[in-house]
């Protein structure tokens, strides 16, 4: 399997993530963002959202919440992905939230400090403390976000929410949210997300 990512997108991490943990080897071809490789006329034949990450499988499959929902179905790892209807349900609800508050949040919030993005600081990190909270309060007596066991829901939440400090956003009173990082991070085959020095990671 070929993957198309950059080393700096959360929605590529949480694809090799996913990986590692389940044992799925990967062929990684670096995107260069900063030439815009992702927006050239080659790419957008593969992906005509012209985004990362994108797998290729003999078949193409764009969108990394929509990967790991493949990768899940096709390796059937039910662990990751149940079939109970209402599991189901409830790793999807988080996919969205990823999909969502998240990407408006978190990963927003550090859009600006790594890429230089023109998003309002105050609201985007308003936005990602609101998430959090939330998050935070699901947690409460769970280990993971769905229950007993992880999921996709907490491969698709982990990349924006661990590295939410290079955007300004101070994780230090979420202490479910801290805690379930580092059982994330204690998983066998656990890759981290790279690291950049901006916000208050700059200091950390």
């Amino acid at each position: 399997m070929k993957l198309y990512y950059h080393p700096l997108s959360g929605h590529s991490h949480r694809v090799r993530l996913f990986c590692s943990l389940v044992g799925l080897d990967l062929d990684l071809i670096e995107v260069d963002l900063s030439t815009r490789a992702h927006k050239s006329g080659d790419f957008l034949k593969l992906n005509s959202f012209g985004q990362v990450p994108l797998l290729d499988d003999g078949v193409l499959v764009a969108d990394s919440n929509a990967i790991l929902v493949y990768l899940a179905r096709k390796h059937e790892r039910h662990d990751w992905l149940p079939d109970d209807p209402y599991r189901t349900a409830m790793v999807q609800r988080w996919l969205s939230v990823a999909a969502g508050q998240i990407a408006y949040g978190p990963a927003a919030a550090r859009l600006i400090t790594v890429f230089g993005a023109n998003f309002d600081p105050r609201e985007v990190i308003a936005r990602a403390h609101a998430i959090l909270g939330l998050l935070n309060a699901e947690l409460t007596g769970c280990d993971w976000i769905t229950g007993a066991a992880p999921t996709l829901a907490d491969v698709a939440l982990y990349s924006y929410v661990a590295s939410a400090p290079e955007g300004n956003v101070d994780l230090s009173s979420y202490t479910n949210v801290t805690a379930w990082l580092a059982r994330m991070e204690a998983l066998p085959g656990f890759i981290p997300f790279q690291r950049t020095p901006v916000g208050l990671a700059a200091t950390a």
